[in-house]
């Protein structure tokens, strides 16, 4: 009995441990991006209406600007755990910036850029695409005809879904690993935590909420010839492989202008890195309403 009791004792003193670890407040990365001579970086702090609060977005973009004239805007979307400093920090992106290009890092919070169902308001699809626009277009010389959006993981089911719901904003949708199926993810005990964030922002299992923001839904309701051209990628030692691999098989199904490549790699910056030369050189080609747009390559 005093063996039991002393366990038991143990058990509860590293409980107690676990539970105050859970409760101390996350210590922030430093605030190091990676930039290039010929970039300038700001960060801006505006109200949003949407959200009814003020929140950061970075913006790089060229030192130089040319006078008189606007430039494509590209907005990046950060991953889950990720904030508005992840794109400058865990990347090489500011050098993209010197091709003529102004880069917008909003803040999404572990939103899926999406208007919660529990959380009024947490509105992100509505900040993201009404006020972050409006202010970045307010404040730089940004060509509101030459919009594109991208993401990694959290970040790049947002950049779908976005492009699929609000075509008309943008001209080009890039999408490294993307965290494609969330909406539709049947409950795990394994994931219980996870699923009980995914329902706090899309609602209960079959809800409304949830096809209208699942993009395998949304693929097979929208004009393909409406939806800007979709470049697509996902490591092979990725769990998301699956679910991305069916997605671009709707997407081809469908005749959407799009493609998809796999390659070696995990869930990281690693591999990520590895691929935004292709991601800026689809950009840069698909910015032009003459450029030719390719369909379902692997």
């Amino acid at each position: 009995m005093k063996a039991f009791r002393s366990i038991l004792g143990i058990g509860i003193w590293f409980a107690l441990l676990t539970l105050a670890g859970c409760n101390r407040p996350a210590v922030p990365r430093p605030d190091q991006p990676r930039l290039t001579p010929n970039v300038s970086m700001q960060d801006i702090t505006f109200r949003s209406g949407s959200l009814e609060r003020e929140i950061t977005y970075r913006v790089i973009l060229p030192k130089d600007l040319p006078k008189g004239q606007r430039l494509p805007v590209f907005y990046l979307l950060h991953g889950g755990g990720g904030d508005f400093r992840e794109w400058s920090n865990d990347s090489d992106v500011a050098g993209f910036a010197e091709k003529g290009l102004i880069l917008v890092m909003p803040e999404g919070e572990s939103s899926y850029y999406t208007n919660s169902v529990d959380r009024p308001k947490d509105r992100f699809e509505d900040y993201v695409v009404k006020d972050l626009i409006t202010d970045v277009e307010r404040r730089f010389p940004a060509d509101p005809s030459h919009r594109a959006v991208a993401g990694v993981s959290m970040g790049g089911f947002g950049a779908i879904k976005l492009a699929l719901k609000h075509p008309e904003l943008y001209t080009f949708v890039g999408a490294l690993s993307p965290a494609i199926d969330v909406p539709s993810r049947p409950f795990s005990i394994k994931r219980i935590s996870q699923y009980r964030q995914h329902a706090s922002i899309f609602g209960s299992w079959g809800s409304q909420t949830r096809r209208d923001n699942d993009p395998f839904v949304l693929a097979r309701k929208v004009d393909p010839d409406k939806i800007p051209f979709i470049y697509a990628t996902c490591g092979e030692q990725e769990g998301l492989l699956p679910s991305n691999r069916r997605f671009a098989e709707l997407l081809a199904e469908r005749k959407f202008h799009f493609e998809f490549h796999s390659g070696p790699g995990g869930h990281d910056w690693n591999q990520w890195n590895a691929r935004l030369p292709e991601v800026f050189s689809s950009l840069l080609k698909h910015l032009s309403d003459t450029a030719p747009s390719a369909r379902g390559t692997n």
